[in-house]
């Protein structure tokens, strides 16, 4: 029994952090909803009907995103306020474990809104079987990206309320200013290589293409450059911050 033991370290973290959360407070869910949401409606109404599966797509790729944040909050919040790590560190428990876990637990929070986005995405794209799978893989690889920054700004941000001042940056930086919520080819070409230095832009690529929305089909290739980019990001920021965190003290 002892080789399982890892799968109920991590399922008590989703338990504490995701399904409890949920279950006492549903408001919770609405919240998570209310960005994504709020620039679809928006985009409809300025874009029309064109722009509304681009609004889809950027959607999915900010109900994702949010999880670093919410990573990122909670991580400090256990840490500084509540001393769970402490306790945690006293125990069996590893650390990378109990961030897989606590990661996890804000992807809980994300599986309401991206199953609304999922059937949005049926009605208002145009890829078939193979589409959705790569849609998938593609929302797989941001989440680990967004569990990454999360980690990352857990590590380097010791207050909660540092998050308030950020956390609207963030989003800016990664879901306004890069072509997630509209194509690339919107961008002048001399300027669409600064479009590649946001991580996002390559998750949008993938998304906008598997829906079959892309002004440029998507190739193997692309797709494989695509999620490489976005995995390297990932691993990169794990690494800066395992090489700052301290699990233990010294």
């Amino acid at each position: 029994m002892a080789r399982f033991a890892w799968g109920r370290q991590i399922w008590s973290l989703i338990s504490m952090n995701g399904l409890l959360p949920m279950k006492r407070q549903p408001l919770y869910l609405i919240n998570t909803l209310t960005s994504p949401f709020s620039f679809l409606f928006f985009i409809a109404i300025v874009g029309g009907a064109p722009a509304i599966p681009f609004g889809v797509a950027g959607g999915m790729i900010l109900t994702i995103l949010s999880i670093g944040t919410s990573l990122q909050t909670d991580l400090s919040h256990y840490k500084q306020d509540l001393k769970l790590q402490d306790m945690v560190v006293a125990s069996p428990l590893s650390a990378g474990l109990y961030v897989s876990g606590m990661a996890l637990s804000e992807f809980v929070y994300a599986i309401p809104g991206m199953t609304v986005f999922a059937l949005l995405s049926v009605i208002y794209g145009h890829y078939v079987f193979l589409g959705g799978l790569a849609v998938v893989a593609t929302l797989v690889l941001l989440w680990v990206f967004a569990s990454a920054l999360g980690f990352t700004l857990a590590t380097y941000l010791a207050d909660v309320r540092e998050t308030f001042a950020v956390s609207p940056l963030i989003s800016l930086a990664l879901t306004v200013i890069p072509p997630v919520y509209y194509p690339i080819s919107r961008w002048p070409t001399f300027l669409r290589p600064v479009a590649y230095v946001f991580p996002t832009t390559w998750a949008a690529n993938l998304v906008q293409g598997a829906l079959g929305i892309s002004p440029t089909p998507l190739t193997l290739g692309g797709a494989l450059l695509d999620a490489g980019v976005l995995l390297a990001a990932a691993v990169i920021l794990f690494v800066l911050a395992w090489t700052k965190a301290q699990w233990r003290e010294r």
